[in-house]
């Protein structure tokens, strides 16, 4: 055996499934509901009458295959869904059995993070048995809410601005009875709802969003604070008191709302919010209003990174301490002034969703630098002088002077540059010099892995050649946070772990545009610019998934370069390595994303047709090719917007 092949054996025998799982802290972000196989492939876990059960995504994948199914996909797992549904009532049932607490916890998952259909019915469906309700915060999402929400016991929450339509809608939701509340967002909401009111006959359930002092740190923190855009300040609370008491429905006041932020990472903020808004109930209450229920809106944040801290990506505390801190500050507050414990309301929608989906996609090429063999020496006559010192430096490299070496490389490098685009080197001479360049950092990274102490100035060089894979997905439509607000999401390879990954890479999507990479990643500790992946195989597909992506993403999601919506695929869990495919749902055709922007393909068709009869009638064609070109056309209409292989 030769000493290379030698050295891949001996890391394929040393690296283990365990040592995969800790690369990509899946143990961390995973929650229980991710692991790595000993087979080497990413399985999903859930548990089915008490029993732990697990399927492997490559066999998910495997069946979307035989089906005819392209990637990329977006995955839906209604097991995760419905275990974080559970969780989070179970969780606060606990707080409140434990603590003696009177009230109830009343759950609603706000539409606008993730409006889509199969979302909605599953958490309707299976939150049905917890009484778990919704938030509507446009007229378009509480028709949503009229149709799918069933249960009497369930809160329907209406936020957001609203004209007498939206008033109207929720004040026939009370009269069908459904448990409604509408939630002034603006002090000139008021007066419509009474006048609607009592010209429809329907007494309304009315709640008021009051801005907090109080705000969360992170990408949402203006969400709270006394200059938020939406809520009423202290003033215009008595001011409703005031006018609700002369209009002699003052008991139709029954809900505190509040939001400080989504993705609330630590929490004392959490605390802080809760004892502010409990301050106030009580003393809405004590101005004679029927309170009966506090909504702490939303912020329950999801630990994207796995490392337990108020990092953005991540929380500092469990749900069951969320839940518990929660009520404790409750009793607390409200007792202190003999004030009956309300109905506590959550708006928890990133964590009840977010790891419920999963974007799947197949690598189509990988650009890695190369070491490119170079010559004993530079032929020629007139060689230019900094290419010639380029060259010498990588003849001199050692370990003793890389930092040295590091600089000048630059230096001769730009100096280069400046001589071409003045046209005075060569096309050729500027490739020589390129090739030089990049195996002096090659060189140099390897020198690196055999120092203890890296310069400042070249910790980062790794990242620098990283390698590019090239995935069949868009950014800007699939993962539009991680463009727009720079967030993280768990990415890792979803088979392979029995091998070690030997490359390290970022991602770049197929938009061709500068924006549409992935280049940071989850790290326990910091930020990590590169991931480590596999290199590929000849004939073989490479799969990476995005985790925890259920959250907004698909919502947000636009039509840059006009690639639409993915395949979409809905999974249930059955037993041990059964599952059955739920539902299927096509992606956007290249006719359907250009009929979002005005074109439409019969049209289309009409025009690309007399493009060929015109090519005929010149000569270009002849008339036998008129049906292969027409027919290459119209197929590519239909086809998916991805890259098909």
């Amino acid at each position: 055996m030769g000493l290379q092949n030698k050295a891949a054996s001996d890391r394929l025998n040393s690296w283990t499934v365990a040592k995969a799982e800790e690369l990509y802290g899946v143990p961390n972000w995973g929650k229980g509901y991710f692991s790595i196989s000993d087979k080497g492939e990413l399985s999903i876990n859930t548990q089915i009458d008490d029993k732990n059960v697990s399927v492997s995504l490559m066999e998910i994948i495997s069946g979307m295959v035989e089906r005819g199914m392209n990637m990329p996909v977006l995955l839906r797992l209604a097991n995760l869904l419905d275990a974080q549904i559970s969780k989070l009532h179970n969780s606060f049932n606990a707080a409140i059995q434990n603590s003696g607490f009177k009230g109830r916890f009343m759950g609603v998952y706000p539409i606008k993070v993730n409006q889509q259909h199969q979302v909605i019915e599953e958490i309707t469906r299976y939150g049905a048995q917890y009484h778990h309700g919704l938030e509507a915060g446009s007229k378009a999402e509480l028709m949503i809410a009229l149709s799918m929400l069933k249960d009497p016991e369930a809160c329907l929450i209406c936020n957001g601005y609203k004209d007498e339509e939206f008033i109207d809608l929720a004040l026939y939701a009370t009269q069908l009875g459904l448990n409604c509340f509408v939630v002034l967002e603006m002090i000139s909401e008021l007066p419509m709802i009474i006048r609607r009111s009592r010209e429809l006959g329907i007494k309304p359930q009315i709640g008021v969003r009051v801005k907090l002092s109080a705000k969360a740190s992170g990408h949402w923190s203006e969400s709270g604070g006394d200059r938020s855009l939406f809520g009423l300040t202290i003033s215009e609370i008595i001011e409703v008191i005031d006018k609700l008491r002369s209009e002699g429905m003052l008991d139709s006041l029954k809900l505190l709302h509040y939001h400080i932020g989504s993705q609330i990472t630590n929490i004392r903020d959490i605390r802080t919010g809760v004892g502010e808004a409990c301050q106030i109930y009580a003393e809405i209450a004590l101005e004679g209003a029927n309170m009966q229920y506090i909504d702490l809106g939303g912020g329950l944040a999801v630990d994207y990174d796995g490392s337990k801290t108020n990092f953005p990506s991540s929380r500092n505390y469990s749900v069951r301490e969320y839940c518990e801190d929660i009520i404790e500050i409750v009793i607390s507050t409200l007792e202190e002034k003999n004030i009956p414990h309300p109905h506590i309301v959550t708006e928890s929608g990133r964590a009840t969703v977010a790891y419920y989906s999963i974007l799947l996609f197949n690598v189509l090429e990988q650009c890695r630098v190369h070491e490119q063999p170079l010559p004993e020496k530079l032929e020629g006559n007139d060689i230019p002088e900094h290419l010639q010192n380029l060259f010498d430096l990588f003849k001199g490299l050692t370990i003793k002077n890389i930092q040295e070496s590091y600089n000048d490389a630059i230096y001769y490098k730009d100096e280069l540059y400046q001589l071409f685009r003045h046209g005075k080197l060569s096309l050729r001479d500027r490739a020589k010099g390129d090739r030089i360049f990049w195996n002096i950092i090659l060189k140099i990274t390897q020198f690196l892995k055999k120092i203890k102490k890296i310069p400042v100035e070249l910790e980062e060089l790794d990242t620098a050649i990283s390698d590019i894979y090239y995935g069949n997905f868009s950014l800007f439509q699939s993962l539009p946070d991680i463009w727009a607000i720079e967030q993280l999401f768990p990415i890792m390879p979803i088979h392979r772990h029995k091998e070690e990954p030997t490359s390290q890479g970022i991602i770049a999507d197929i938009t061709c545009d500068c924006d549409g990479k992935i280049h940071k990643f989850i790290d326990l500790h910091d930020v990590k610019h590169s991931l480590p992946l596999h290199d590929l195989k000849p004939n073989e597909e490479y799969y990476l998934g995005v985790f925890l992506v259920g959250a907004y993403q698909e919502t947000l999601g636009d039509l840059h370069n006009l690639l639409g919506d993915t395949n979409v695929l809905s999974v249930r869990i059955t037993g041990q390595d059964e599952f059955d495919f739920v539902r299927e749902q096509e992606g956007d055709s290249v006719a359907d994303v250009l009929s979002y922007v005005g074109y439409y393909a019969k049209q289309l068709s009409i025009e690309f047709k007399n493009k060929v009869e015109q090519a005929i009638k010149t000569g270009r064609i002849a008339v036998a090719e008129r049906r292969k070109i027409i027919n290459a056309y119209e197929n590519g209409l239909r086809g998916y917007t991805y890259f098909e292989r």
